[in-house]
């Protein structure tokens, strides 16, 4: 009956007879213009599955896109994650291409396949090519930030504000910076679901024309060698994914994706695996929006192997690749070059990795911190008094407002924008400067929240601090006038308040739950960010510590 309604949409005896069959999950759509480009290529990935003799099937996949999801884009992450499971579960089909890009679609798509665990393989979107805006020929997404801030003050007028609308995005693809796109797509290669050195090939290059193609073959080949998802998942392969993370300054948002997909596999990271792992390695990628260096300069340079070659001692090297080959294998044969944007292991762009876990009473469940890309590193270490705002209303309300009881060494805390709070934490915890302090001259603060922040974003700014003010954590008892140290060196986040004062006070609390559909499932299921912010009943039945 397979074949009969096959052969009713098209296919030929022949095809319908091809082994083994191949998924392929797209999730291309319009209101996605960073995947819009897979559209294209999942033609090149159907012509590698047949030349390698299997039978290619696609099949839509709900798509989320970061700039066009509300409240944000994690929201939908696990539902994702969960359409891509059942369609691999109830599909006649032997293995699967996952065809994904844009920040959340690929940890969907890995989460999804995982708990799957058919054969599969990943192509990633690839990033848009850079652009040009009044004579700055080096346009990327992050320029959007700055640019923001100058239309607050009137330094942007209106016939700008349109003529930089049209410059920022020139064709389609992922961002351009080191974001959690790319982040992401760093991550699903090193875990061995994205072939060798596909991670920054532009999204409609020639090379990432020619990645589709091999990317079909290779997804024959890994269900003929029984190449499991699970089995890439092991504690050795995230400790590769999260050293390249911080060696490569990628976006805090993989600290969550990644302690998700390790939930799938039945393993958990932690807290402390992370910050050791962080601690000891060298960041070394001089990328944007970190860095100096385009992404098209970071492959000049050798791109993510000629980053990993350089720290092969702190890797597991017999971790398995998407080509069958071993980590070891693949990194021998990289030739390492002199380029700016990598720095040399013996003189790194810092001897530690790109984020910090913290950690104290005002996180007991832990937060994390970015710590490049900032214009004042004397900060991560600053004592100051809060000045507290409760969700985004209250935030626009008031941040621009001269009357703000605010001053440079004042700490900002926006709250109630947790995983529960606002529905999947909204990438908005890295909280505008206030305009009067940027008038004399203020670019850095210290800000705190339970939220997210972009990975195009930087900034001395802790996130998702847990647990989250909407359930209850520490962030719901502060007040105006508290002081907060933050530590980056000792990894400490704490309030002084008296304990027993603290916790006498009346909290936070947020709006009342949602009461049907989605999300009511997610607010009642979603776990905290330190689980990766993944559905309770999703995760394996046994998790290993």
């Amino acid at each position: 009956m397979h074949r009969a309604f096959l052969r009713g949409a098209g296919f030929s005896a022949d095809d319908v007879r091809r082994t083994p069959v191949i998924g392929i999950a797209n999730s291309a759509s319009d209101l996605n213009p960073c995947n819009k480009g897979l559209a294209y290529l999942v033609k090149h990935v159907k012509r590698g599955v047949r030349d390698a003799g299997g039978l290619p099937l696609e099949f839509p996949t709900i798509t989320i896109s970061e700039p066009f999801t509300r409240p944000t884009s994690l929201y939908l992450r696990n539902l994702m994650s969960m359409d891509v499971e059942e369609m691999i579960n109830v599909s006649p089909i032997d293995g699967v291409v996952l065809m994904g890009g844009c920040d959340k679609t690929v940890p969907a798509q890995l989460m999804g396949a995982v708990s799957a665990n058919k054969p599969a393989v990943m192509l990633t979107a690839g990033p848009r090519p850079t652009s040009c805006h009044r004579g700055n020929d080096a346009i990327t997404v992050d320029d959007a930030w700055p640019f923001c801030d100058n239309r607050r003050l009137g330094k942007v007028d209106d016939e700008e504000w349109l003529e930089f609308e049209g410059n920022l995005n020139t064709d389609v693809g992922t961002c351009n910076v080191m974001g959690t796109a790319s982040t992401m797509a760093a991550i699903a290669e090193v875990l061995g679901f994205s072939l060798p050195e596909s991670s920054f090939a532009g999204a409609t290059s020639d090379a990432r024309a020619d990645l589709a193609y091999r990317t079909g073959v290779e997804a024959v080949l890994a269900v003929r060698r029984e190449q499991l998802p699970a089995d890439l998942i092991t504690l050795g392969a995230l400790e590769n994914a999260f050293r390249t993370l911080v060696a490569i300054g990628g976006s805090t948002n993989g600290v969550i994706h990644l302690e998700a997909i390790a939930g799938r596999a039945g393993l958990h990271i932690g807290r402390e695996r992370f910050r050791d792992w962080s601690h000891t390695t060298p960041y070394l990628a001089n990328v944007r929006p970190g860095g100096a260096c385009t992404l098209p300069q970071f492959e000049e340079a050798g791109g993510l192997g000629g980053v990993l070659s350089r720290i092969t001692d702190l890797l597991h090297l017999d971790a398995a690749t998407a080509d069958g080959s071993t980590l070891g294998e693949r990194l021998a044969a990289v030739t390492q070059i002199s380029h700016e944007a990598i720095a040399e292991r013996d003189a790194p762009l810092s001897p530690r990795g790109s984020i910090v876990m913290l950690h104290g009473n005002l996180a007991p469940g832990g937060a994390v911190l970015k710590t490049v890309g900032v214009d004042d590193p004397a900060m991560f270490t600053h004592r100051g008094r809060v000045v507290v705002f409760d969700g985004l209303d209250d935030l626009n309300e008031r941040i621009d407002s001269p009357d703000l009881d605010v001053d440079a060494d004042s700490i900002l805390v926006l709250r109630g924008l947790g995983p529960v709070g606002s529905r999947g934490m909204p990438e908005v915890g890295h909280i505008p400067v206030p305009a009067k302090l940027m008038r004399e001259g203020v670019t850095e603060m210290v800000r705190i929240s339970d939220a997210r922040m972009s990975g195009t974003s930087t900034g001395i700014v802790v996130l998702h601090t847990s647990p989250e003010a909407a359930v209850g954590g520490p962030l719901a008892y502060l007040r105006t006038g508290d002081e907060v140290l933050l530590d980056a060196e000792t990894g400490r986040l704490e309030h002084f308040v008296d304990e027993a004062e603290f916790f006498a006070r009346e909290p936070y609390r947020p709006a009342d739950p949602p009461t049907r559909g989605f999300a009511k499932l997610h607010v009642e299921h979603v776990m905290q960010a330190e689980y990766g912010c993944d559905f309770d009943f999703l995760r394996a039945t046994e998790i290993a510590e």
